[in-house]
């Protein structure tokens, strides 16, 4: 991959506004002239198997960041989690976040949070759904789902403190044209499971049959370059060990690879520890 793609573009607001709609006007084509059979159906009952869970902290504190943006961002939460609550993928269906969730708009009672916009922190309705779809995520890599449309972040924006997943181990989202799509290629049907706590929000994969495999994902090939042009560029490969039901690795399988342009000294924190 040419490191020069990731270098930043000045792009009039004209000129985003107007990609927007067209990106936007074609996934509405897809959405309702493609050929996927989209997954829409709500099973309020659980189905028996919980093949993966995970959740991730709601409240966090991020350097020159008012908080009130976090506090907005768990009511934007709340009312998605309940549009993807219970949702069933049939064998054959595919998972649209964005078709399930629709446009986080005022009316919906979508709030004001963070926005991350070209590597900027900024605010916009319907703020920190990105945790949303990076949860989901993170939970798929550790089933059979197929992950058939994901997009990565462009910018490495916090440090990575606290950090307990591998760099780049997320999905960003943005309506509707950065979506998160999962399909079924599996003889099995998966239910999505989202609720949110006082403290976390939290997910589960269940599946009408117990699980014949488990999933480790782990980070290959961690680098940082800087490039000519004056900034840094983190590096790394995603890859997944598959166990059978005797703890017997089977399979270590590619998963994706992550560039992302760095927002602040890389190596900041570790000067930080070693000044006397």
């Amino acid at each position: 991959m040419g490191m020069l793609s990731l270098r930043p573009i000045k792009r009039s607001q004209l000129r985003i506004f107007v990609g927007k709609k067209y990106f936007r006007f074609k996934r509405y084509i897809e959405w309702f002239n493609g050929n996927k059979k989209y997954a829409l159906t709500r099973l309020n009952k659980n189905l028996s198997y919980v093949m993966f869970s995970h959740q991730s902290l709601l409240l966090r504190q991020l350097k020159d960041i008012d908080m009130q943006l976090q506090y907005n961002k768990i009511n934007n939460l709340k009312i998605a989690a309940r549009q993807l609550n219970k949702i069933i993928i049939r064998p054959g269906e595919t998972f649209s976040y964005w078709r399930l969730i629709g446009n986080p708009t005022k009316r919906k009672g979508y709030v004001d949070g963070m926005v991350l916009h070209y590597g900027k922190v900024t605010v916009g309705i319907g703020g920190g759904l990105c945790q949303l779809s990076n949860l989901i995520y993170w939970m798929t890599l550790h089933t059979p789902l197929t992950v058939t449309e994901r997009y990565r972040h462009s910018y490495d924006v916090f440090p990575d403190s606290n950090r307990t997943q591998p760099f780049g181990s997320g999905a960003t989202c943005s309506y509707n044209y950065l979506d998160l799509q999962i399909k079924n290629e599996t003889n099995n049907t998966y239910q999505l499971h989202i609720y949110l706590t006082d403290t976390h929000l939290v997910g589960e994969w269940r599946s009408d049959a117990r699980a014949t495999k488990t999933y480790e994902v782990y980070e290959k090939d961690h680098s940082l370059s800087f490039e000519y042009w004056g900034s840094y560029i983190r590096h790394n490969k995603i890859h997944r060990k598959v166990y059978n039901l005797n703890s017997e690795l089977i399979d270590d399988e590619f998963v994706t690879e992550n560039h992302a342009l760095m927002m602040y000294e890389p190596y900041l924190e570790y000067k930080q520890s070693h000044v006397k």
